[in-house]
């Protein structure tokens, strides 16, 4: 394509709203647009943003920033092994900086999502090229992964939802917050751990994720979706065995 008809291209191409739309309706669409040389990405990350934002507040109105700390440490019998051997005042500075790193990390979490965005784009693009002999840029796989993280609002929402309707505080759990897994239906202090993180691992928003990203890697790539699917969904099947194996070490511990 010459420079005249890349740039008609471009100034032809699909508003970031679109993008949004036919991430969920015509995913294809949004890729396509990508390639062609259209990738802002702002707009997914003021989204998610906002939406995280939004489920931070309901957690603090609802729930409480202390009984999240307290929620976490109960369902780990190595952390509550080690607050029992603390004084009162030490327990209480334990559970001010649990607390204040909660606040942190979503106050924050824009910048961690794009450090994270930086990390999962130069994986893929090193996995798709050099693994399957695709012709990515960076910049497209960058962009991949903002609009393929967008099912991540469903899961927010649902989140967000879960809490209004009235969740005890004290089933809370952070790190699992919405019934997207088997995992959410299981209580993790019964549960054997290697058999909570997999039901966990096996998330409905996750595995549409991860479809999104097989489909946009491989469209930006050049390549047939098949290479995208493997690309992503490899990576996906070693996170899970690792986050298993963690789980059975963490069992066998007593963690």
């Amino acid at each position: 394509m010459s420079e005249p008809e890349a740039q008609a291209a471009v100034a032809g191409g699909l508003t970031q709203w679109q993008r949004v739309l036919y991430t969920f309706t015509a995913p294809s669409k949004t890729f396509e647009d990508i390639k062609r040389g259209n990738r802002s990405w702002w707009l997914p990350l003021i989204v998610l943003g906002l939406v995280s934002y939004l489920f931070f507040g309901a957690m603090v109105q609802k729930v409480g920033i202390r009984q999240v700390s307290e929620n976490q440490i109960r369902m780990s019998p190595q952390q509550q092994e080690q607050m029992a051997s603390l004084t009162p005042e030490q327990r209480e500075q334990r559970y001010k900086i649990s607390g204040a790193i909660t606040e942190g990390i979503f106050i924050a979490g824009p910048v961690f999502g794009m450090a994270m965005a930086v990390i999962f784009a130069a994986v893929l693009m090193g996995t798709i090229n050099f693994g399957f002999g695709g012709r990515a840029k960076f910049s497209e796989v960058f962009t991949v992964v903002y609009y393929a993280w967008l099912p991540g609002l469903v899961k927010i929402l649902l989140g967000t939802a879960v809490i209004y309707a009235g969740v005890a505080p004290e089933s809370f759990n952070i790190r699992n917050f919405a019934p997207t897994n088997l995992g959410a239906f299981l209580d993790p202090t019964d549960t054997a751990k290697w058999l909570y993180a997999l039901a966990t691992s096996l998330d409905a928003v996750t595995i549409w994720t991860a479809v999104l990203m097989g489909i946009g890697v491989a469209t930006v790539a050049g390549l047939k979706r098949s290479s995208g699917y493997i690309a992503v969904f490899g990576w996906w099947a070693i996170i899970v065995l690792f986050s298993v194996g963690a789980a059975v070490l963490a069992g066998a511990m007593g963690g």
